[in-house]
């Protein structure tokens, strides 16, 4: 119970107070203060929740947390002037006077404190946690949020807002995802801020005191995780938060998509397009005008007659189907959604019991209340519309919410599953919800088939339900080198599937930036060039032919390296860990990473190293971090730690492999939905250290992977015994490819004649290798004047894959 001389707001910032009582609790403790109400739960050994409380009962609401404790052992001992929980992993030191709570690790290091005087205080409604600036403390992550990797220095809010060709710098854009990781003197944490009221978020902006995160209204409740690399701590937030399912596998390849394709004969007639200049494709998207008068669940009668015989017509030739769907229902009798919407009753409302109205495409609407469950149910029933007619991907757009004048006003009610609230704290949730609904509905409807699923807003734990991508961005180079931040940030916020409109929706791009953007593209997560109404096309062969040749390069690396790729995305469904991975993951502590020049720098997988360049140079510093790298195209070696200027004309994206690094790839195919041909093509890179890539296939479209049928294998390489091991397969699920070519890159004078292969030779054979194809034929100088983009003479063995452990030995 709460003292009676404590007040539930205040003109001036009010601390919760001394500790008055605590008792243990099975999975932490709780008390009282002065002020609030406070309980510390354990989740994992590295995992605390801090929640507080003016309210007499903690509100537990949450649509981000998934996780339970999982029953930790800890001690609990208490000092005259502090109380302590020991796990395994961390120390929680709660001071008594005030209530200040301190995570040290087991050595005594502090980790993160609280700002001892202000601790977590409220402002009115408004409640603030500050934490004291450790020396030379770094911020990375909160998402989808603009400005530079090390977050140090500047602030940001949270609320959901459509934002059209958003500046560089601007804030907030259109999804919430309230984590971030502080670095500094060897260690990492990281907090997620469960509150899906408008939150702040200050790193020691215009003070050099704090950093703090605030939310307009209710409960202050943070997860506070350490873990000894910053990779951990991600998978330990993503046990938290949850992980995507596996993606059906076509989703991975390239996806068209233009505001918009109509009518149906120039959807057909960009289909067969790619087909015919041979440029691998997987997605025709369709935005608002296939429907009739911006309609939800309506086709336009005009434009797109006999939209089941099109989608047919799409298939045959290798190619999904992904539509448009606004949460907007028009309010028009007779407009079957509008009145079945009605009479199911799952609109948002306002406090009188009339039905919010707001203007978008359609007209006059009202929305959905996805925070409702039989809303949800009523949404998966008009998905059937889609589902019946064979389509299985799904934009989720405008759901921020969008309307005309961009103010959603905050006294709407929200159901929240019966619990009721408003606007304030359903906004930031909006999104998500429509999502999930989205998902769960298409899921249903589709049994055991994936299904794809994309969104523009979400809040923490979206990742379950959708990929994302970054909104209406602008065709310029600073917003497609923003971009890359931008997924590199939703990454380290759990989001592993996100992408960017490549060539920019707003704008026009030139012939060099759509060139760079599209092979900056092909090693993002989610790969779609999209571009506005009114504005030039922005297809692959739009742009001449020197473009698409580059375009179809590019596309087609994409298309080769899908065995790598998709086994990247079950580590991030497994794990949690993203596919494309700022350098700050693996090199949190080495400065050079958060250098505005090589910011944008990622791995893109385990083994890939992609340093993004703007479209009108030549020439780049590239920073490579510790180890050995070699370049993708042509194996030139370099050490790491240290700046390098690499040559980068427009058909050469700067791409590197890690020493002893391990990379999977198949022939080229137009489409993932066909075979491709028998053979995996086995990528080794000479190293000196062990190293050791899980590799994964399964069906790429149902869900019996859940249940054993996968194929798995661990390959393991040991320079130090010349030793390469494809360990015996696991699960039920037989291999595409029949044969395993293995290529040894850098191996020059460390490879005899042959390998032994089972203790069977296996000859050496010798190839010239290009990952790309050339592009001399558009300019004057031969290729080979110009720059390298081929190996020459790369050695390579070629065996039977065998579900039996493989072992190779060179001497």
């Amino acid at each position: 119970m709460i003292p009676q001389n404590a007040t539930s707001e205040s003109n001036i910032s009010q601390h919760c107070g001394a500790i008055i009582n605590y008792s243990r609790r099975p999975f932490g403790l709780s008390g009282t203060t002065e002020n609030a109400n406070f309980k510390i739960l354990i989740l994992q050994e590295g995992m605390i929740k801090v929640h507080l409380s003016k309210k007499e009962e903690f509100d537990e609401h949450s649509y981000a947390i998934i996780a339970k404790p999982i029953g930790v052992d800890f001690t609990l001992s208490e000092k005259s002037d502090a109380l302590e929980i020991k796990t395994s992993k961390l120390i929680v030191c709660i001071l008594k006077n005030p209530f200040t709570v301190i995570f040290k690790d087991l050595k005594g290091n502090i980790i993160n404190e609280d700002d001892h005087a202000f601790g977590t205080s409220w402002i009115g409604e408004q409640v603030t946690t500050y934490k004291k600036l450790q020396e030379k403390e770094r911020f990375i992550g909160l998402g989808e949020k603009t400005g530079p990797l090390d977050r140090r220095g500047h602030g940001y809010q949270n609320w959901n807002t459509d934002h059209f060709g958003y500046p560089p710098d601007s804030d907030p854009l259109y999804c919430t995802t309230p984590f971030y990781i502080g670095i500094h003197n060897q260690l990492a944490y990281g907090i997620y801020f469960d509150n899906s009221h408008k939150t702040h978020f200050n790193f020691g902006a215009s003070n050099r005191r704090f950093s703090s995160f605030s939310a307009d209204k209710g409960d202050m409740a943070y997860y506070f995780i350490y873990e000894s690399t910053v990779a951990e701590i991600i998978s330990t937030y993503t046990d938290l938060t949850g992980r995507m399912e596996l993606p059906p596998l076509w989703s991975l390849g390239y996806q068209q998509c233009r505001y918009s394709y109509r009518p149906d004969k120039e959807v057909l007639s960009v289909a067969k397009t790619f087909r015919e200049k041979e440029i691998p494709a997987d997605v025709i998207v369709l935005d608002i005008h296939y429907m009739e008068q911006y309609k939800i669940f309506t086709w336009d009668k005009n434009d797109f007659p006999d939209p089941q015989g099109m989608i047919k017509k799409l298939e045959d030739q290798g190619f999904k189907v992904v539509v448009i769907c606004d949460p907007g229902i028009k309010v028009e009798d007779g407009y079957e959604a509008y009145e079945s919407g009605k009479e199911e009753d799952v609109f948002l409302k306002y406090p009188d019991g009339s039905y919010y109205e707001g203007e978008v495409w359609p007209g006059w609407c009202h929305f959905p209340d996805f925070t409702k469950a039989n809303a949800r149910e009523w949404w998966t029933e008009k998905l059937k519309t889609y589902t019946e007619m064979g389509i299985e991907g799904f934009w989720n757009d405008m759901n921020e919410i969008a309307t005309w004048g961009q103010t959603l006003p905050e006294l709407i009610e929200f159901d929240f599953e019966g619990r009721k609230s408003t606007a304030r704290e359903g906004r930031n949730v909006y999104g998500m919800q429509m999502a999930r609904s989205a998902y769960e509905g298409a899921k249903q409807n589709l049994p055991n088939k994936r299904v794809f699923n994309l969104t523009r807003a979400g809040f923490s734990g979206i990742q379950r339900y959708a990929a994302v991508w970054t909104g209406d961005n602008v065709a310029d180079d600073e917003h497609m080198l923003l971009g890359v931040r931008l997924v590199n940030s939703l990454g380290m916020a759990g989001v592993a599937f996100a992408g960017y409109d490549i060539g920019g929706f707003a704008g026009e791009a030139d012939s060099q930036l759509f060139a760079r953007w599209i092979s900056i593209g092909a090693f993002a997560p989610f790969f779609r060039g999209h571009s506005m109404i009114n504005s030039r096309d922005s297809e692959p062969w739009a742009y001449g032919e020197e473009v698409e040749e580059i375009s179809r390069n590019y596309i087609n690396l994409r298309y080769k390296m899908m065995p790598y790729i998709y086994t990247s995305f079950f580590a991030a469904h497994e794990t949690g860990i993203p596919v494309a991975r700022s350098l700050a993951i693996a090199y949190p502590h080495d400065d050079l990473v958060y250098d505005n020049r090589y910011e944008n720098q990622y791995l893109f997988g385990d083994n890939i190293l992609v340093a993004p360049v703007p479209s009108k140079v030549n020439l780049a510093k590239v920073y490579f971090p510790e180890g050995e790298w070699y370049d993708l195209f042509n194996d030139t070696h370099y050490s790491g730690n240290q700046e390098v200027i690499v040559e980068c004309p427009i058909e050469r994206l700067p791409v590197f492999v890690k020493a002893s690094g391990i990379v999977p790839m198949q022939d080229k195919t137009m489409n993932l939905t066909q075979n491709t041909n028998d053979i995996l093509d086995l990528h080794i890179y000479a190293g000196k250290n062990t190293n050791e890539f899980l590799y994964y296939e399964d069906d790429g479209s149902s869900f019996n992977h859940l249940d054993g049928s996968y194929y798995k294998r661990l390959i393991q390489f040991d320079p130090q015994n010349k030793q390469l091991v494809l360990n015996k397969k696991e699960g039920s699920f037989d291999s595409r490819y029949k044969q395993i070519r293995v290529y040894f890159h850098g191996f020059e004078g460390k490879l005899n004649s042959k390998i032994k292969a089972n203790n069977s030779t296996a000859p050496i054979q010798y190839c010239d290798f290009m990952f790309i194809d050339q592009i001399s034929n558009f300019d004057p100088l031969p290729m080979s004047e110009r720059i390298c983009l081929k190996i020459d003479n790369l050695p390579f063995v070629q065996v039977e894959n065998d579900d039996e452990e493989i072992t190779f030995n060179w001497s």
